[in-house]
C-alpha cells in the first residue's frame, strides 16, 4: 500500500499583508504560521501516526519550505526533497499585487473558463491541474509500497481531489486549513471486495486537530 500524505503549509505572512505571492515574493510564515507548523511537529513527534516515513518533498516555495523544515524533527528527519512542481497555482504578472489590485486589474469572470488564464503569464486551471497530476504521479511511481508526506499547497491537495475523482460529488467544497493532513492510500485491498483493483482512498482530510486553542 502507498500512502500520501499531503499537508498545507502553515499561515503565511503574504496572507496576512493581502498579497498574491508565489516563489519570488513569498516571505515564508507569519509567527502564527510558524507556531501552526511547531503545533503539528509537536502531535507527530508524541503519536508517531504516521510511522516510518520513506521520502519527505515539499513545494520550493517559502512557506511551504519553511513549514517543512519545522515538522521535520516530528517525523523523524527524513531527507528533505524540493519539487518546483508542487508549488501553488502560478499567477504570473500578478504575483506582488494586493489581492484587491488583482481583483480590480483582472476582474474574476462570469464564466469560470479553466482553459483561460487570469492575467498574463499565469496558469489556466487545467494546466495547474496537469502540472500536480504529473507531479504526483512522478513521486507516486518512485515511492510505490511507500509512505509520502508532502508539505504543499491547498491549491495542490484540491487538484489531488480532482485527479482522483473526488471532486465529482455534488456540491463538493474543500476547505484546507494551514497545516492540516489529508491522506490519501493506494489499495487493493477494500472491505466490500477483496481483491480489487489498485485505487486511490481517502483516509483523512483537513486533519488539524493540533490546532485546537491555537491563537
Amino acid at each position: 500500500m502507498t500512502r500520501l500524505v499531503l499537508i498545507r503549509h502553515g499561515e503565511a505572512q503574504v496572507a496576512l499583508d493581502g498579497i498574491l505571492a508565489g516563489e519570488e515574493h513569498c516571505l515564508g510564515l507569519s509567527e502564527l504560521g510558524r507556531r501552526q507548523a511547531e503545533a503539528l511537529r509537536d502531535r507527530l513527534e508524541k503519536t508517531g501516526e504516521l510511522g516510518k516515513i520513506d521520502a519527505f518533498y515539499a513545494s520550493t516555495v517559502p512557506r511551504a519550505r519553511e513549514t517543512a523544515q519545522i515538522i521535520a524533527p516530528g517525523l523523524g528527519d527524513p531527507m528533505l526533497r524540493l519539487e518546483r512542481d508542487l508549488r501553488e497555482f502560478d499567477a504570473g504578472s500578478a504575483h506582488g499585487m494586493t489581492w484587491e489590485e488583482f481583483d480590480q486589474r483582472y476582474p474574476q469572470p462570469e464564466v469560470f473558463d479553466p482553459h483561460r488564464p487570469r492575467a498574463p503569464g499565469a496558469e489556466t486551471w487545467a494546466q495547474f491541474g496537469e502540472r500536480v497530476e504529473s507531479a504526483l504521479g512522478k513521486i507516486v511511481a518512485a515511492h510505490d509500497g511507500e509512505t509520502v508526506v508532502i508539505a504543499c499547497h491547498g491549491g495542490v491537495i484540491e487538484q489531488a481531489f480532482h485527479l482522483w475523482g473526488l471532486s465529482v460529488l455534488k456540491g463538493l467544497h474543500l476547505d484546507v486549513r494551514n497545516t492540516a493532513i489529508t491522506e490519501f492510500h493506494l489499495t487493493d485491498v477494500w472491505p466490500w471486495h477483496q481483491p480489487a483493483p489498485p485505487a486511490w482512498r481517502l483516509v483523512r482530510h483537513n486533519d488539524a486537530a493540533h490546532l485546537i486553542g491555537l491563537v
